[in-house]
C-alpha cells in the first residue's frame, strides 16, 4: 500500500468522524420500534428465526410458567453430549469423526459407516498439486484465519463443479474442506513462522491412519511426536467445539449465506470470516492473556484476597485491557453452567499434571470458582454466571504446546462439521432467502445542487 501513512490516517480520521456524527441512532429509537438489537430481547433471549434438528441447548426449564434456570446441556441430533463422549473414552476410540458423522447425518454410525467415513476423509486429506507452494506460502498472513478464509476460496478454482448445489456434490465439498481445514491451517501457520519469524520450514504429509485430531498434532511438530493423553483431549476439545445450535454466529452466517443459493466455498469464507471475530472465536485467547496479566499482578497465587481484588479491578476497567469484563465467564445461553466446559474440565486437571502445571490449574480453578462471586457483588445480573468452554479451552491448547495463531482455526477446524451439518439442512428445507427487516429512521432531504452546498 503505497501513500505517507500520518497524512492518510489523519484524513481517514476526519472523514471517519463524518461517519460518526452522521451515522449514530437515537439509542432510544431501538426501544420505541421494540428493535431486537443482535436478534435478541431484552433478557437475553434469542429471536427465534429458524427450525433446526441438528442441535438442541438446553439452560432453562418452565415452572409455572416461569423460566427457571437449570444446569446446561447439549445435545447433537438429540444425543447428550455428555454421553457422546463418556461413550467414545470409555471405548478408548477418537470421537471427532463420529461426531461428524452423526451431525450430518442424524444417527450415531455403525463400525462400517464409520470406517467409511474415515476412509472418505482420509481420501480428500490432500491439497491441489502446487497449492501450498503457490497459494499457502505466496504472501503468508500474519492471522491464520485470513490465511484459511483466503485458501477456502481459492479452492473454488479448482473445483470443475463448484457450484452445484445439489446434495450429493455439496456434501463431497463439505467433507473435501472438513478433511483440508486442518492442513490449511498448519500449514499457513509454518509459512508465517518461516517467512515472518525466521524458524526453519517443515512440511509434514498427513496420515491417512491417525484421527482428525492426531493429524494436526502430527502436522505441528517437527518430530511429529505426541502423547496419546495429548491427542485424545485436542479430540475432545473438537468434538466440545463441532456445533452449537443454529444461532450463534457463525452458522446463522452459514444459514444466511446458503439461503442466497451460493457456492459452498463463499458460504464456509463468510463463516470463517464471523468466527474470527474476538467476539466469538477469539474468545479463548483473551482468557489466556488475561491469566498472564494476572499472574504478574498477583503476587501469591494461593491468596484468594489476592485474587477477588484482581477479579474486582478487572470488573471496574482497572486492571488488564480496561473492558469492564472477566474472559471466560458468563455465556449468551447457559447460567447455571456451560456443558462444554465442565466436559473438558475433568480432564485439564490430567493434562496439568502430565505437563507439570498443576499450580495454574489450580489458579484456574480458583478464578472459576470466586469469578460468580465477585460479579454477583459488583454487577446487577438477571441470570446466573459461570465459567463457560472458552475458559478452560486456552488454558488446554496452552498445556498441548499449541501456538495462540492456531487456536481459532482450531475452534473452525472443529465447528466445520456443524457449518456443514446447518448448510445441508438449509439446502435440503429449500426456505426462503434469509432478509429480515430494517427500519429507517433517517429524515428526509431535499437534494442540493453541487454549487450550493
Amino acid at each position: 500500500m503505497q501513500g505517507n501513512f500520518s497524512e492518510i490516517t489523519k484524513e481517514l480520521v476526519d472523514l471517519s468522524e463524518i461517519c460518526r456524527k452522521n451515522g449514530t441512532i437515537d439509542p432510544d429509537l431501538y426501544v420505541k420500534y421494540e428493535v431486537k438489537r443482535g436478534l435478541r430481547d431484552i433478557n437475553g433471549k434469542g429471536v427465534l428465526t429458524g427450525l433446526t434438528d441438528i442441535s438442541k441447548i438446553q439452560s432453562y426449564t418452565t415452572v409455572d410458567c416461569e423460566m427457571v434456570p437449570c444446569e446446561g446441556k447439549l445435545y447433537y441430533q438429540g444425543v447428550d453430549i455428555e454421553d457422546i463422549v463418556g461413550g467414545f473414552i470409555k471405548e478408548k476410540r477418537f470421537g471427532y469423526e463420529e461426531t461428524l458423522y452423526l451431525l450430518l447425518f442424524g444417527t450415531l454410525p455403525n463400525q462400517e459407516q464409520l470406517d467409511q467415513l474415515n476412509r472418505l476423509l482420509a481420501e480428500y486429506r490432500s491439497l491441489p498439486t502446487s497449492f501450498v507452494r503457490d497459494i499457502i506460502m505466496k504472501a503468508p498472513s500474519r492471522d491464520m484465519m485470513n490465511t484459511l478464509a483466503r485458501s477456502v476460496l481459492t479452492l473454488y478454482a479448482y473445483d470443475d463443479r463448484a457450484d452445484d448445489t445439489s446434495l450429493p456434490n455439496v456434501l463431497r465439498q463439505c467433507l473435501e474442506l472438513t478433511a483440508l481445514v486442518p492442513l490449511i491451517s498448519v500449514y499457513g501457520y509454518q509459512a508465517y513462522m518461516h517467512y515472518h519469524e525466521g524458524h526453519s520450514l517443515f512440511i509434514h504429509l498427513p496420515q491417512p491412519e491417525l484421527s482428525t485430531a492426531e493429524n494436526i498434532l502430527y502436522l505441528l511438530r517437527e518430530n511429529s511426536q505426541y502423547s496419546e493423553l495429548e491427542a485424545r483431549i485436542l479430540d475432545l476439545a473438537l468434538v466440545l467445539h463441532a456445533e452449537h445450535g443454529g444461532g450463534n454466529n457463525s452458522t446463522f452466517t452459514t444459514h444466511v449465506v446458503t439461503s442466497s443459493g451460493t457456492d459452498t466455498y463463499s458460504c464456509i469464507a463468510a463463516s470463517l470470516g464471523s468466527l474470527k471475530g474476538p467476539k466469538h472465536g477469539g474468545a479463548n485467547i483473551k482468557v489466556v492473556h488475561m491469566f498472564e496479566d494476572l499472574k504478574e499482578q498477583v503476587k501469591d497465587w494461593k491468596d484468594e484476597g489476592e485474587i477477588r481484588q484482581y477479579l474486582s479491578d478487572l470488573l471496574n476497567k482497572k486492571a488488564f485491557d480496561h473492558q469492564g469484563l472477566i474472559y471466560g465467564m458468563g455465556h449468551a445461553v447457559y447460567s447455571i453452567s456451560d456443558p462444554r466446559a465442565k466436559v473438558l474440565r475433568q480432564f485439564v486437571e490430567k493434562l496439568s499434571v502430565e505437563k507439570n502445571r498443576t499450580e495454574e490449574y489450580e489458579l484456574y480453578s480458583m478464578v472459576e470458582r470466586l469469578a460468580p462471586e465477585v460479579i454477583a457483588e459488583e454487577r446487577k445480573i438477571y441470570k446466573g454466571v459461570s465459567a463457560n468452554v472458552d475458559f478452560y479451552s486456552g488454558f488446554v491448547y496452552s498445556m498441548l504446546d499449541l501456538p495462540t495463531e492456531l487456536y481459532t482455526p482450531i475452534f473452525a477446524i472443529a465447528r466445520m462439521a456443524g457449518w456443514s451439518a446447518h448448510r445441508m439442512e438449509e439446502l435440503i428445507n429449500q426456505g426462503k432467502i434469509i432478509r429480515p427487516a430494517y427500519k429507517c429512521v433517517a429524515k428526509s432531504k431535499e437534494y442540493v445542487p453541487m454549487n450550493e452546498r
